[in-house]
């Protein structure tokens, strides 16, 4: 099996890059293969089995005045990729969020939960997902995740961990609740499901339980050695920001079970593992 990964400089791309080592695999970052160009995704992709697309535009808040140069990548890419993986008849993996729902449900969101972007950024994700479906029809594994940190690149545990070395106290969120996600669990749950042959369709890729921003954050100080009641409540009307946050982002793993794999472990579990190995330091 030959291997391509877009957007391998990012979080995901890095992790992806891991879990596949060893295997015939090609990593490309955006300035070596730029998704919106569907001449060079139709060149690229040609003698590859599997094309697994981490690149987005993941600015949540910019895009709701850029909305144009998001659908770009979050949508013209994936379409632009799964045209040539089914010219390749190549698999594609493409990386999506728990932004195409609307973040009001109060149970875990299904993968056939019909779609309800809120923001820019959903809604040029929920075309990514159609695109992708549409052009290469029962090859095309749609991964949803959440929530995302790791090792690699800007996000809210580096960001956690480096506000409890700055000052004494902050103040996260409690009223939006979601599943925190180990970048290097999710990637290892793409290759799982390939290995496992899994039917093509779509799938969420979320650490198990849920938490609020601020349990997240307290989980962060305490593997991180520090004192987790200096976190502390706020709601989301102190942070009013351009993009809405969905209250709700649990995401469902049905489409797993059905596949044969479990659910990912528990995200306190992997959080300590994050800390455990390094990708996580204070």
């Amino acid at each position: 099996m030959k291997y391509l990964v877009a957007g391998a400089a990012g979080m995901l791309g890095a992790d992806l890059g891991a879990a596949l080592s060893g295997r015939d695999v090609t990593l490309l970052t955006r300035a070596q293969l730029d998704v919106t160009d569907a001449a060079a995704a139709l060149a690229v992709v040609a003698g590859f089995d599997v094309v697994i697309n981490a690149s987005a535009y993941t600015q949540v808040d910019d895009a709701e005045t850029h909305e144009d140069d998001a659908f770009a990548i979050n949508a013209s890419g994936p379409a632009n990729l799964a045209a040539a993986a089914a010219a390749a008849g190549a698999s594609l993996v493409q990386v999506s969020t728990d932004y195409v729902f609307d973040g009001t449900a109060t149970t875990p969101y299904t993968e056939d939960t019909p779609y309800a972007p809120v923001s820019a950024y959903g809604r040029t994700k929920a075309a990514g997902e159609r695109a992708a479906l549409r052009l290469n029809p029962g090859k095309t594994f749609i991964v949803r995740t959440a929530w995302l940190y790791g090792e690699h690149g800007a996000n809210f545990a580096k960001t956690m961990l480096r506000l409890a070395a700055e000052r004494d106290t902050i103040e996260v969120v409690t009223d939006q609740v979601g599943q925190p996600t180990w970048t290097a669990d999710l990637a290892a749950r793409i290759v799982a499901m390939l290995d496992a042959n899994a039917p093509a369709g779509i799938y969420h890729g979320t650490n198990s339980g849920q938490a609020s921003w601020l349990e997240f954050a307290q989980a962060i100080f305490e593997f991180g050695g520090y004192d987790p009641d200096r976190v502390k409540p706020t709601t989301s009307a102190n942070f009013v920001r351009p993009a809405p946050r969905p209250a709700y982002s649990v995401l469902g793993h049905d489409g797993c079970l059905h596949a044969g794999l479990e659910p990912m472990r528990d995200w306190r579990e992997a959080l300590g593992a994050a800390f455990s190995t390094g990708a996580l330091h204070a």
